[in-house]
């Protein structure tokens, strides 16, 4: 079913449209939380309330990419039920490690807490990203958004693991240096 059927069942407040999501992006955003939560219930129960939220905003929100949408929603939903845990002293994942990965290359969190330095931040690795080519745009994006293992990337670009690895860090350390040019670092 197309995106834009879904939205119009969630328009129309058809219980149809939380099915067809499932069926459409279930396994997506089980992937998603699990490479998060590293934990198959806690990433079925964030799968449970992104329909929930899905339906709670769709509407008066009429998303123009569905996919990106949902992705969102189950990636803030998993990365608030991780930062739950810790709290709690449970947790794991890949995210200790992404974040490991990346704290040599993006400025520390006193440096881009303002809002309006946190939006050009943004900003500048949006347009980074551009720069790049497609294949390490979205070996970059797996690792980084949606917080991959080097494996399920490899799998998916059907590459060596080593291929990975070493795309990523080419691409942290051409971040480092488009950022410290834009006066970001």
């Amino acid at each position: 079913m197309e995106d834009e059927r879904i939205i119009d069942l969630y328009w129309q407040r058809s219980q149809e449209a939380i099915a067809r999501t499932d069926e459409k992006y279930g396994r997506l955003c089980t992937k998603i939380s699990l490479n998060i939560l590293s934990n198959a219930q806690d990433a079925e129960e964030c799968v449970s309330d992104t329909y929930m939220a899905l339906w709670n905003s769709i509407p008066p929100q009429r998303p123009t990419c569905f996919q990106a949408f949902a992705a969102a929603i189950v990636r803030n939903l998993s990365l608030m039920k991780l930062r739950e845990q810790y709290a709690r002293k449970r947790g794991g994942g890949e995210l200790d490690l992404v974040l490991d990965e990346l704290k040599d290359t993006i400025a520390s969190g006193d440096s881009v807490e303002a809002e309006c330095e946190r939006k050009e931040f943004a900003a500048a690795v949006n347009q980074f990203l551009c720069t790049l080519s497609a294949d390490d745009r979205n070996i970059f994006v797996c690792r980084y958004w949606f917080f991959a293992s080097i494996a399920d990337i490899a799998l998916r670009f059907k590459c060596s693991q080593s291929k990975v690895k070493t795309s990523l860090f080419r691409t942290r350390q051409k971040l480092r240096l488009y950022l410290s040019k834009e006066g970001l670092l």
